[in-house]
């Protein structure tokens, strides 16, 4: 099955410069660290090759979840892991995938199947000037088996990208049933507009919005740090946008909540010296781009009240960082609690685990050799990752 690897290390190498990454002086891969032997498998060997890869999820509250695969080109694709011999597409959204744009994030309503809506994160071409613009979509289907003509999409939310990278995307509700969204800083090198360290655009910031229920628009938790505010547009806003949950972030390509603790943890992509993991709290500022990690990058107008991250490394080991999970599955005893995340440049993988001082350690696991685009977990909580170059989907394991 994985045949089609000339083909993918070119789209691999497209997709990286995009992200502001390059594979230079990568050293070789270290040995793990703590004692945890895991590899990784091709989870469904009989399943045909999905080409570009975005995100991965599992059909939560059914009796036969099916996996759910986001491919960058705009389609929503299905498959029966008993039986995972074929795909099935569900929805087609017409996207502009240029550079790093597509169909990039998905979450499925706190109450699904019995509301039968998904949410979908994807870029079309910009309106006006802008390169791309960010949508977030409401999509009430008429049949969760198979949608049909009847299905109807509502755009909640649009956001412009003065260009076409750092689109962050991903999106998750969580527990407290609202939407979170993921927005990076509208892309260039050094945020040329400053975007992520300014409250008035969406760029550069996590969202949080109430869409339980409103139809083709969204509300505002009293909880935002700028919840009085008016909405904001797409562009340029005169005051503060009350959707902001948290900002200074360059590029949250993928982030996660962990269930049993709340936290959310996401990678955040560097600009050419740092890549970062983050535990992102309301009223959190991220420091980007007066600090890429934490360390300064442009200090003019900065100051010293920025959330450093609690893990970083640099581009001897990496070149854009791919966010995790935290491990609450039982296949890989050691992995129990831990964060677990990837590089999409180098394939390595890691784990954190305490330090016992209120910090982490970084472990390396393995070096995969794979293009880690996402990572997504099962009903048992057991880790996947899927590989952007060969379109497979595999499974972390022991040897």
């Amino acid at each position: 099955m994985r045949n089609s690897r000339r083909q993918g290390l070119l789209m691999t190498a497209l997709f990286l410069a995009a992200c502001g990454g390059g594979s230079d002086g990568l050293a070789p891969p270290d040995p793990p660290q703590d004692g945890a032997p895991v590899t990784a498998v091709d989870a469904f060997p009989n399943l045909p090759d999905i080409s570009t890869p975005t995100k991965i999820l599992v059909e939560p509250n059914v009796a036969n979840p099916r996996w759910f695969v986001l491919r960058k080109s705009g389609q929503l694709v299905v498959f029966d892991p008993g039986n995972a011999t074929g795909i099935t597409t569900y929805l087609t959204v017409p996207v502009d995938a240029s550079s790093e744009g597509g169909l990039l994030g998905m979450a499925f309503h706190p109450d699904y199947p019995a509301v039968p809506e998904i949410f979908l994160s994807y870029t079309i071409t910009g309106i006006g000037g802008p390169a791309l613009r960010s949508v977030i979509s409401r999509f009430i289907l008429d049949n969760i088996a198979s949608p049909g003509a009847g299905s109807v999409e509502q755009i909640i939310l649009e956001v412009d990208q003065f260009a076409s990278n750092h689109n962050g995307g991903d999106i998750a509700f969580g527990a407290d049933r609202l939407l979170y969204i993921g927005l990076g800083d509208g892309g260039g090198g050094g945020d040329p507009q400053e975007t992520a360290q300014d409250t008035t655009r969406l760029l550069g910031s996590f969202l949080r919005i109430d869409v339980i229920g409103t139809g083709a628009d969204y509300t505002i938790p009293t909880g935002n740090p700028f919840a009085n505010q008016p909405k904001c547009g797409p562009g340029t806003n005169t005051d503060d946008c009350p959707e902001i949950f948290a900002w200074g972030v360059r590029n949250p390509w993928r982030w996660s909540f962990d269930p049993p603790t709340g936290v959310l943890w996401a990678g955040d992509v560097g600009q050419g010296a740092w890549e970062e993991v983050d535990q992102i709290e309301l009223g959190g500022n991220y420091g980007w781009d007066c600090r890429e990690g934490a360390h300064d990058f442009e200090t003019a107008g900065c100051n010293s009240a920025y959330i450093d991250p609690v893990a970083e490394y640099g581009r001897s080991e990496g070149t854009s960082i791919t966010g995790g999970f935290v491990y609450r599955g039982s296949v890989i005893a050691d992995l129990a609690g831990r964060y677990v995340f990837g590089d999409f440049g180098s394939g390595r993988i890691w784990s954190l685990r305490p330090d016992g001082a209120g910090g982490f350690i970084r472990d390396e696991l393995f070096s995969s050799g794979d293009s880690i685009s996402s990572f997504g977990v099962d009903t048992e909580g057991e880790l996947y990752y899927t590989d952007y170059s060969d379109g497979r989907i595999m499974q972390l394991v022991t040897p």
